[in-house]
């Protein structure tokens, strides 16, 4: 069990907690699915109890919903955030409360525990991206920050009708993201896939902008950024190991209402989200740097190796040596 757990944090795949999987929610006769007393929480709808979705993932509309009738009944997600992209047809969404229908070319935003749910005219044509939470600290986050904070603090239905350029612009880079990521298979997606998910959350900043320049001020919309922009702090500051009553002080929150804040977002606490990214560091370094691991426990800010050595057993199952070890053998 602990080799599993290891290579769950270190190769770089999503952790995921375990869920117990209800059952689809009942569809009606016509109209919107409705939600089951007990809202689904899936990794992506309907797969599995702990599918591990990768970095980022996109497929076409088709590809899952005609399994469904092309209905996708009200769920939601933990730690992972999705964009919807209707290039022709016809959708109607749930969004938490909200309830709109609408043709293409249109976007349709999703954070986190956000309840959505879609039906759409069949035939329709577009496509689902979603990234991982750790889109943001895998890469240059420099780069993207800025955008996915904009385009994730709440969800948001765009409407592109009239904006022809801006929707070839958006469908263009879906169309793209989505065939480097089928080139790949069932093999590691390469860095293209990321930086044209990068371009496109610019591009749909953009668009929002233009759409929507006044940002929504309820609370749950509120609490969504909280996360994002704690997720930036964690990017910005883990090796320098803040405490999580520092990234509270500067999100201006008590300790206990941001970890309420990061459990309700993604399952877990603020320290381990905090540790995951430390970790995955240190498997970055140790896979890919030829240094012994007291240097790399120093570079990661740790004064005491030993100490480095006990953090990364307890996280992984394995001491750093006997992980980079294992590494090489598998390899």
């Amino acid at each position: 069990m602990r080799l599993a757990r290891h290579k769950y944090l270190c190769n770089w795949v999503l952790l995921v907690h375990s869920w117990d999987m209800p059952n689809l929610p009942a569809k009606p006769r016509s109209g919107i699915p409705v939600a089951a007393p007990a809202i689904p929480r899936f990794a992506l709808y309907g797969e599995a109890q702990g599918a591990a979705p990768e970095l980022l993932h996109i497929e076409d509309v088709h590809a899952r919903s005609s399994q469904y009738q092309w209905e996708i009944s009200p769920h939601l997600h933990q730690g992972l955030y999705q964009v919807l992209w209707v290039r022709s047809g016809t959708v109607s969404v749930v969004l938490d409360e909200q309830r709109q229908s609408l043709p293409g070319p249109v976007a349709i935003v999703v954070p986190p525990a956000v309840v959505h749910g879609f039906q759409f005219a069949p035939g329709t044509d577009g496509w689902v991206l979603t990234l991982s939470s750790r889109f943001l600290s895998d890469g240059d986050f420099q780069t993207v920050g800025a955008a996915f904070e904009a385009v994730f603090a709440a969800p948001r239905v765009l409407d592109m009708r009239d904006d022809a350029a801006g929707a070839g612009r958006l469908d263009a880079l879906m169309r793209e993201l989505g065939a480097e990521f089928a080139f790949a298979g069932a093999g590691q997606p390469p860095p293209t896939t990321a930086w044209l998910a990068r371009a496109l959350l610019w591009r749909l900043a953009q668009v929002q902008a233009a759409l929507d320049p006044s940002a929504p001020g309820n609370a749950g919309h509120q609490r969504q950024a909280q996360f994002t922009r704690f997720l930036a702090l964690v990017e910005a500051h883990f090796m320098a190991h803040w405490s999580v009553a520092q990234y509270a002080q500067r999100l201006g929150l008590s300790t206990p209402r941001l970890n309420r804040l990061v459990r309700a977002a993604s399952g877990r606490t603020a320290q381990a989200l905090v540790h995951e990214r430390l970790t995955r560091e240190a498997c970055r370094r140790l896979l890919y740097v030829a240094a012994p691991a007291n240097s790399l426990a120093l570079e990661l800010g740790f004064e005491d190796p030993a100490y480095f050595s006990r953090f990364f057993r307890r996280q992984t199952g394995l001491s750093p040596q006997k992980w980079r070890a294992a590494q090489r053998v598998e390899s």
